[in-house]
């Protein structure tokens, strides 16, 4: 990067943008309450009194622009008129509509005065229809607090002598962009208003996609060259990580801008582009967390692409995320998506496949906690008398009693109104109707999380009760009660000698393959989840490997104690696809042989193998290409999803005591990349505890 951008990352690593931040958000509720507004109209009344809080920021060597100054958004209810309002409801999370992607190509084809004009034709064609009058009201009124920002900044760049950064505003994002400069401020506006709305995890869809024909068009009129593109581009990526300390999230960091590269287009061919590359050549230089970058492949991609994605993985980004189109698309076919719909899914916060513009889906509802269910089965089926199947009967149960008890909750579940989040989706302004009511997809996702504890259990439970009955059932289930106190030499057998989901072991696998049968038999046993659509079954774990270990205000199923894999009480299970934590397996190739064996066409929610590279593979330039090589393996076995880590630990443990020299230090957690310093310490010492893999 040149000094401009260098500078320009300093002072948002330092945060000396947070200077120009306001102490409170503006005060909605005398006004909500005196106007007598409904939900939507408070809720398009925030995106307005948000937008006109804004003070234009605009520093000497910026191009693109927009520095959040309202911090905080305020809320549209008092806490007494609130309650009355969601009393016996379900609340997704925070409340407000998250984790779902726009479609953003669409509304930079017609820029917000072309949305405008659409909503007023439909308040105009359904006059006659109340709902559709005060959706179409509200969406209006955002589109103008957007387009009255965006011109006040505007005037503050031609105050300032701006006149470049004052001709773009000028242009967009009322009307469609013409040029990859006015592309990425129109952009960068609508995206962040998406925040100031109260929304989280707002993901940037199929950025390749959408942008490339205003980048293609300015490199063939010679307005543009690459490294002049990449210098935008760098800046835009800059600037998503102005305010990652203000959004929501578990952890600093679990903010949800992600992004989708390559794969397949809508009608099948290779969409891979010029940008596709340039994305990962900028990324590498900005090296921040922001934007989270999730590439698709397949088992015949490039191998030079996945070289370049390989340089991020070296550089230790914890990204990309590799999604593999050969699995994933047939699986959405199989379950309801429309064949052009399939090829162009993104990926949204963590790993969950979503379809930009037409998915009001939950993808991420709760866990079904695989480990406590085979150790209710083990404990409870043991002290039964029951045999290997009637264990795995209990067990099926469980999954089945977890799995109805999350999805009736979520029978009462309510979705405020979005107007503006519902200007930028297909379908809302022409029929009247906001997001919130459901677009082409509702489907409700949920984690199988944990299955390499739980397969383990299991499969020890079968190899040593049943199998060569060097286990005493008795024994078992008394050492699971005291946490193995007295039980040493038995429990290091089952953490030790036992067969371990990630070493291609048959015993195993069969436990996890039977894991995942039952949790898909589970969900497709729901036919609608009462929004019209289905309960998508996934493999992530999110945070839950860290809940269901240690508990959590927001865990609806009790802590799992000691396991019958060898696990004491309050250790941490692995995240997502990963071996157990301490297990001991062959290499990368038979962890991926291991959990390629789950019937991916039923379970689609997404979650990835997660494995952990020392940073000693990346010795000498032939290193790339052989993660590249391991990439592809990956594809070809028929795995779903991939994340790769490159640590060491001493430098983790270095960071842990000197924080203040580490701070730009990044590693994967669960389904995305933060700063390792800005964790919590159970989540530092869970990425220290991975298995690290050295390759040959």
């Amino acid at each position: 990067m040149n000094d401009r951008l260098e500078a320009l990352k300093a002072r948002v690593r330092a945060g000396e943008h947070r200077r120009f931040r306001q102490d409170g958000p503006p005060d909605l509720l005398a006004e909500c309450a005196a106007s007598a507004l409904s939900w939507t109209q408070r809720a398009a009344r925030l995106t307005r009194r948000m937008c006109e809080a804004e003070r234009p920021v605009i520093e000497p060597d910026e191009r693109i622009v927009f520095t959040r100054t309202v911090p905080t958004v305020p809320p549209l209810y008092s806490p007494e008129d609130w309650a009355a309002l969601t009393r016996d409801r379900t609340l997704h999370e925070l409340g407000p509509i998250s984790n779902i992607c726009a479609d953003w190509g669409l509304v930079l084809s017609q820029g917000l005065l072309g949305r405008r004009r659409v909503a007023l034709a439909t308040r105009a064609r359904l006059a006659a229809d109340p709902q559709a009058v005060e959706f179409c009201d509200g969406a209006i009124e955002a589109i103008d607090a957007v387009l009255d920002l965006a011109a006040r900044y505007a005037q503050a760049a031609a105050d300032l002598g701006r006149d470049d950064v004052a001709a773009v505003l000028a242009r967009v994002p009322a009307h469609p962009p013409r040029t990859f400069r006015e592309a990425l401020q129109a952009l960068r506006l609508l995206h962040a208003v998406v925040w100031l709305s109260g929304h989280y995890h707002v993901g940037l869809g199929r950025f390749d996609q959408y942008l490339w024909p205003y980048l293609s068009v300015d490199l063939e009129a010679g307005r543009l060259d690459l490294a002049g593109a990449e210098e935008l581009l760098a800046e835009f990526f800059i600037a998503l990580n102005k305010d990652s300390d203000l959004y929501p999230g578990v952890q600093q960091g679990d903010n949800g801008q992600s992004l989708a590269l390559g794969g397949s287009a809508r009608d099948g061919s290779d969409a891979v582009n010029e940008l596709t590359r340039m994305v990962l050549r900028v990324a590498l230089e900005t090296n921040m967390i922001d934007p989270k970058i999730n590439l698709r492949i397949a088992p015949d991609t490039d191998l030079a692409l996945l070289c370049q994605a390989t340089e991020l993985t070296r550089q230790g980004l914890g990204f990309p995320q590799y999604s593999n189109d050969a699995v994933v698309i047939p699986a959405l076919l199989a379950h309801g998506y429309a064949l052009e719909d399939a090829r162009d899914y993104t990926v949204a916060a963590c790993w969950e496949f979503i379809i930009p513009g037409k998915g009001m889906e939950v993808v991420n509802i709760g866990a079904v906690s695989l480990p406590a269910a085979a150790d209710r089965g083990i404990r409870e089926g043991l002290a039964a008398g029951d045999d290997m199947a009637g264990i795995l009967q209990r067990v099926a149960a469980d999954i089945r009693g977890q799995l109805g008890r999350l999805v009736a909750a979520y029978a009462r579940l309510v979705l405020p109104p979005a107007p503006y989040y519902s200007v930028l989706m297909e379908g809302c302004l022409e029929r009247g109707r906001d997001l919130s009511g459901g677009l082409t997809y509702n489907n409700y996702g949920v984690h199988g999380a944990c299955s390499a504890n739980a397969a383990d259990a299991l499969a020890a439970v079968e190899a040593f009760v049943f199998g060569d009955k060097s286990v005493d059932p008795r024994e078992l289930v008394e050492a699971l009660e005291h946490d193995y106190a007295g039980h040493e030499v038995l429990r290091r057998k089952l953490a030790e000698d036992g067969p371990k989901v990630g070493d291609n072991d048959p015993t195993a696998d069969a436990m996890l393959t039977r894991l995942f049968d039952l949790f898909a038999a589970a969900c497709e046993a729901i036919p609608d989840n009462r929004r019209g659509g289905r309960v998508r079954p996934g493999t992530g774990s999110a945070m839950y490997y860290v809940w269901l270990a240690r508990g959590h205000d927001a865990m609806r199923e009790p802590v799992v104690g000691a396991t019958a894999d060898g696990r004491r009480r309050n250790d941490l299970f692995s995240a997502n696809l990963a071996p157990s934590l301490g297990a001991q397996v062959r290499g990368p190739v038979s962890v991926f042989q291991s959990f390629a064996k789950i019937a991916y066409q039923r379970i689609y929610n997404g979650g990835p193998v997660t494995l952990e590279l020392s940073d000693a593979v990346f010795r000498d330039a032939e290193s790339i290409r052989k993660v590249a090589m391991l990439v592809r393996t990956f594809a070809q076995l028929g795995g779903q999803q991939l994340q790769l880590n490159t640590l060491n630990v001493d430098t983790l443990r270095e960071a842990q005591k000197h924080p203040e020299k580490h701070r730009n230090l990044i590693v994967r957690v669960w389904g995305w990349s933060g700063y390792f310093c800005e964790l919590a310490p159970e989540y530092q010492e869970h990425v220290i505890a991975r298995h690290m893999h050295a390759m040959g």
